[in-house]
């Protein structure tokens, strides 16, 4: 029975009983009709108010969490969180006319043990319709609702195309600066130390991780030593020797770079073992990779939060060389990785870890240790990719296209992309800005919590 059709029988039979002139039954039914209404009239005016507390909660609920968001992402500063908490509310909540004005408190922490929280309190009074007769002319109601995060870490590696190409239509310019943005907008999410790494790979055909490396047993400078020396004369005369002896050249000679590893360690993240050369990674002596060169490959620069010299190396890049986005993507994977090479700082286990890369190439992959052959190359790209998608602590990638020319849409970018709204088709330099934005804004919700 609904609360009017219970109201409505009620008042029939009170009309029956004020009727009634039979012994006392018309005084008694005038001491009982105030209590009586008061307690129909409770229950209705509870109701309402039960009503507007539920909505109120489910507005305080949603407030809490966009504001955290908003927070994370660095699109307000603490100071603003009071004013936009009221505005979010405002327009959230719906019971306006139960509780004309809800008043709502903020309350930032950014460090506690469930991470950085804001705490929400809501406020507001009910004027009641029946209870008022009773001596209650309103009802105070509150609620509050709390939003955590911080308790998951971010680590991104950027994957950046390097080669020749990068030089037309603006490309490398704009991609300097979407990637510098980038890193100012993860690095207002780091509220404390180890909160966001950023790790940077330059590729063309091959990836330079320094000169100084020549003696760490990881590097395996087997055609290196072949490649790079001399022959010298040790009996006789370089016009007629009877002895000729090859010196290989000074390992220090070195420029940095390194090819794709042994099939089928290239599309796999296994840690180098001196004693299976295998897994070890192949010194070249690159030409891009010399500092002579005016077109210099620069170094990976492993996980870091030195915002200022992450934008310096991304200052640095240069267009030179072929393509091969296999050799960035299995780097931008080593350095999210313990242990030799890049040596990933560990992990604390107090906080959920969520790893990503985003690689960005304007073409199609033209040149490996193996192959000149795109398909080829492609070929084991996939692989890689799918072995980095399927580790535990899965792997986001996302991927970006610069196709400013009449190149085909890259399918295997489309493929290694986590899903398809992780891949984006860039048709104009100009909008790598915008679409590192939009990447920056998805890494941000991976660090709200709850």
């Amino acid at each position: 029975m609904s609360r009017l059709a219970l109201v409505s029988h009620l008042g029939r039979q009170f009309a029956r009983f004020a009727a009634a002139e039979q012994g006392n039954i018309a005084v008694i039914f005038a001491i009982a009709l105030v209590p009586v209404l008061s307690f129909v009239g409770a229950a209705i005016d509870y109701s309402r108010a039960a009503q507007a507390r539920a909505s109120m909660q489910s507005a305080l609920d949603s407030t809490a969490l966009m504001l955290s968001r908003d927070l994370s992402a660095g699109t307000i500063t603490t100071s603003q969180i009071g004013t936009k908490a009221q505005t979010y509310f405002n327009a959230l909540f719906t019971n306006t006319n139960t509780l004309p004005s809800v008043s709502v408190g903020a309350t930032y922490n950014a460090s506690t043990s469930i991470g950085s929280t804001i705490q929400l309190t809501g406020t507001g009074t009910y004027t009641t319709s029946f209870m008022k007769i009773a001596g209650f002319p309103t009802l105070g109601i509150d609620t509050s609702s709390t939003s955590a995060w911080g308790l998951t870490r971010m680590r991104v590696a950027l994957v950046l195309d390097n080669t020749g190409s990068m030089a037309d239509d603006g490309k490398m310019a704009a991609m300097q600066t979407a990637a510098k943005n980038l890193v100012d907008q993860l690095s207002a999410l780091a509220k404390t130390t180890g909160d966001v790494y950023i790790s940077i790979v330059p590729f063309a055909k091959d990836v330079n991780v320094g000169a100084s490396n020549y003696n760490k047993y990881w590097v395996d400078f087997s055609d290196w030593d072949a490649a790079n020396g001399s022959w010298s004369c040790t009996s006789g005369n370089n016009w007629n020797c009877n002895n000729w002896k090859w010196t290989p050249a000074n390992r220090n000679t070195w420029t940095g770079c390194v090819t794709d590893r042994d099939q089928d360690y290239d599309t796999k993240n296994t840690a180098p073992t001196s004693g299976n050369v295998g897994t070890l990674f192949p010194a070249e002596q690159y030409s891009y990779c010399s500092t002579s060169s005016s077109a210099y490959l620069q170094p990976i620069m492993p996980l870091s939060y030195d915002w200022s010299a992450l934008k310096t190396r991304i200052d640095a890049m240069k267009p030179t060389g072929n393509t091969n986005q296999g050799i960035g993507l299995a780097w931008g994977w080593m350095t999210l990785s313990a242990g030799d090479p890049m040596n990933a700082p560990a992990k604390d286990t107090n906080y959920t870890y969520k790893d990503a890369i985003v690689l960005l190439s304007d073409g199609l992959n033209t040149q490996n240790r193996w192959y000149s052959n795109a398909s080829q190359i492609d070929a084991r790209q996939k692989k890689l990719c799918d072995n980095a998608k399927a580790q535990p602590n899965n792997i986001t990638i996302y991927t970006v296209q610069v196709n400013t020319g009449s190149d085909p849409t890259s399918s295997v970018l489309q493929y290694c992309a986590s899903s398809a709204d992780k891949f984006y088709l860039v048709t104009s330099a100009s909008q790598t800005v915008s679409v590192f934005k939009d990447i920056g804004t998805s890494l941000s919700k991976l660090r709200v919590a709850r």
